[in-house]
């Protein structure tokens, strides 16, 4: 589609409002999929956070490529670690700007306060900024970073040093991970001065390719190209649109009409029409992810082993796979995807057995007609493109052996805070690959650390946390390997979830968009990406 035809198709749906945008000559608009709980991105652990806040205003002191998961210099230029792993110098890059907003000049430019504050407030509850804009960095402390890092030392302007209790052998990728994005130590010194702490969390500021304009809920985020940013090269996008949208058969008319240039999660019964569309790209690749159940062992009956058996094997996995993916889906067995290295592949999946899961439901002593809550999400993710669909199969499949459901959803951020509070019996939920690190997975879903964050099955097991820490605590990859495949063992019989599938990911987009890469965390970024014939 010609650009003036794109500026129209983007005018007649309020997506362009100004005439200096509708004459710009580069402007993209990404039609998403659901609204950001909130603008500061240690608070979050959503793709849907991510994608609108970190990888569009933020850096990071380590990043990884783009398209892969080598990780390579950020906002340091370079580190140094000692023989021993227990500390991280990091020599940060002079000459980066903080973005210039109508809420916010920067007098300086990016320097060691701006990590020290980073880190120092996710660390200490009773840092000044924390104290007066109360909140929780689940991300940090699901894989025990409050509890690691020992220590946080400016050395002087551009040299910070981070030393650790125990040897992490994933610090730098954590690093790289959306949740450690660098803050303005001045600004927040403004917001903590005119007393309004929380507006971190509504109007962003950071050092990344594009600025923050202005977030209508539900609508739309609008954002300009960061003409300062220190990659130049990078920013090829004058104007930047997040058009929100999380119904998918609308996100995907939109791209067919030119309403916007990429989208993401079409439906499976989608696929084929979006193929044809001579219009259209379609690049695709394997998920680096798991759509799965949690069951809360906090509440009864789930705190039975017999009983999360039971519902396990009650589940007519296959059958979910054939409607809900309809042939971009894979069989999931364990609680990481196949791709991640150390997966045992030894591991056999639990069989459908409607009449066993009867047996073991008597035998623990759990009623027929025993009511339960199914949480399903609200929104389409990579792992799962239809939760709703799957929730209802569920339903439908735990009836059978004499469990009823009632299905719950709540808005996106709502269902995830309030799944962290364990409000749920069951829930839908998913992961997709933050680092390639298999702790990534087993330490932050599973582990004890992670209890009151992502491990929404509330699981905490002695013998299996041990493992995963004592992996995480080694460099050596074949003693970290034998480590985490004994705990994938341990987790399989213990049945905190019960795994579905790993979708394959599809990113559909306008033939005019140029260099977009797919992550392989299912993360959506825009430098470097142009549009134009």
């Amino acid at each position: 589609m010609r650009r003036n035809a794109i500026i129209q198709a983007l005018a007649i749906t309020g997506l362009i409002a100004s005439s200096p945008l509708a004459s710009a000559a580069s402007n993209l608009v990404f039609c998403s999929e659901g609204s950001p709980a909130g603008f500061d991105p240690g608070q979050y652990t959503t793709g849907t956070d991510f994608d609108a806040v970190a990888e569009t205003m933020f850096n990071r002191l380590t990043q990884f490529e783009r398209g892969g998961t080598a990780v390579e210099p950020g906002l340091a230029e370079k580190w140094d670690v000692p023989p021993d792993g227990l500390s991280y110098t990091f020599h940060l890059r002079p000459g980066v700007k903080f973005h210039s907003t109508e809420y916010f000049k920067p007098t300086r430019e990016f320097n060691a306060d701006d990590v020290l504050f980073t880190f120092q407030r996710m660390l200490d509850k009773e840092h000044p900024f924390r104290k007066a804009y109360q909140a929780e960095f689940p991300y940090f402390t699901d894989m025990g970073m409050d509890a690691n890092i020992a220590k946080v030392e400016k050395l002087d302007d551009h040299t910070v040093k981070l030393t650790l209790n125990s040897v992490d052998a994933a610090f730098i990728q954590n690093l790289a991970m959306s949740f450690a994005s660098i803050q303005s130590a001045e600004y927040a010194d403004q917001l903590l001065k005119a007393d309004k702490a929380a507006d971190i969390n509504q109007k962003p500021v950071g050092t990344g390719p594009f600025v923050f304009k202005r977030y209508q809920k539900d609508a739309q985020i609008r954002f300009t190209g960061n003409k300062e940013y220190w990659k130049p090269a990078d920013v090829k996008i004058d104007n930047l649109i997040f058009s929100i949208n999380t119904d998918a058969s609308v996100r995907m008319q939109k791209l067919k009409a030119g309403e916007c240039q990429i989208t993401l999660l079409p439906r499976p019964a989608d696929l084929e029409g979006l193929k044809k569309d001579p219009n259209l790209a379609m690049p695709s690749q394997p998920g680096f992810n798991l759509g799965y159940i949690a069951y809360n062992v906090l509440h009864k009956p789930f705190d039975k082993l017999e009983v999360r058996q039971a519902l396990d094997m009650a589940v007519n996995k296959q059958a979910i796979i054939d409607a809900v993916y309809q042939g971009a889906g894979q069989a999931a067995v364990n609680a990481m995807p196949p791709t991640q290295w150390s997966y045992d592949d030894t591991i056999k999946d639990t069989q459908y057995n409607p009449e066993k899961a009867k047996e073991l439901l008597k035998a623990a002593g759990v009623a027929e007609g025993t009511e339960i809550t199914l949480w399903a999400m609200p929104v389409q993710r990579p792992y799962n493109p239809n939760a709703k669909l799957m929730a209802e199969m569920l339903q439908n499949d735990w009836a059978k052996v004499g469990i009823k459901a009632r299905i719950v959803t709540y808005e996106w951020g709502e269902y995830i805070k309030r799944a962290k509070g364990g409000e749920h019996d069951a829930m839908l939920i998913g992961w997709s690959g933050d680092n390639g690190d298999p702790d990534n997975w087993l330490g932050t879903l599973y582990g004890c650390d992670a209890v009151d964050g992502n491990n929404f099955s509330k699981w905490c097991h002695e013998d299996y946390d041990k493992l995963v820490k004592a992996a995480k605590a080694t460099s050596d990859v074949a003693k970290r390997t034998e480590l985490y495949k004994q705990a994938q063992h341990i987790l399989k019989a213990q049945v905190p979830i019960t795994p579905i599938a790993h979708s394959t990911v599809y990113q559909p987009m306008r033939k005019d968009v140029q260099d977009f890469k797919i992550s392989p965390f299912a993360l959506n970024s825009f430098y470097g990406v142009s549009t134009g014939r």
